[in-house]
């Protein structure tokens, strides 16, 4: 059986709670993703909701790739911009990208991206692994690749994308700080 794709988007509050026995049939369902040309994607189990992109409050001495926080129904989420955390540039946001809020860890993120594409089905041994490549290129955040129609999907893994060690600034350099910001915010 080859990957599938839904039919569109919407809130995706309940929908990842509705798996319909998929997963116990060695099926995956994804959210996937655009970022430029390429197409990603990430468990549905992990996908709280999908929001469109509104201003986020900047924190002091956080890496680039920190976007800043939102408010999402009272719930302070920190706002990765996916681009820039793949070494690709600030991303230069418009009225059509989204953010993804997902669960990873215990902690809720939210994910700037270009646009959602659609829900992919995929069974769990169409995954492949990435190609060994350099650990500080964007495959070190990968956890696989799945092919769907004639297009190559790659699989966030966000635990390792924002690890609570990235994500402080302890690889990113910023240094003592951030550390201590970090943990002043909880």
């Amino acid at each position: 059986m080859g990957p599938t794709m839904g039919n569109g988007m919407g809130d995706m509050r309940g929908v990842a709670g509705d798996r319909s026995g998929a997963e116990g049939a060695g099926i995956l369902q994804l959210v996937s993703f655009r970022l430029g040309e390429q197409t990603y994607a990430i468990d549905i189990m992990m996908v709280r909701e999908i929001k469109v992109w509104t201003e986020a409050t900047p924190l002091p001495n956080t890496p680039s790739f920190v976007r800043g926080v939102i408010n999402l129904r009272g719930l302070i989420v920190p706002v990765f911009d996916l681009r820039d955390r793949f070494g690709q540039g600030r991303t230069e946001t418009t009225r059509t990208h989204v953010v993804v809020v997902v669960s990873v860890e215990g902690r809720t993120l939210g994910i700037l991206v270009d646009a959602v594409s659609d829900i992919l089905t995929v069974p769990r041994d169409g995954i492949r692994p990435v190609p060994d490549a350099d650990p500080g290129h964007e495959s070190a955040f990968l956890s696989g690749l799945v092919t769907v129609g004639e297009e190559m999907v790659a699989l966030i893994a966000p635990a390792r994308l924002f690890s609570r060690e990235v994500v402080t600034g302890v690889h990113a350099g910023s240094g003592e700080a951030t550390d201590r910001a970090a943990q002043a915010n909880g």
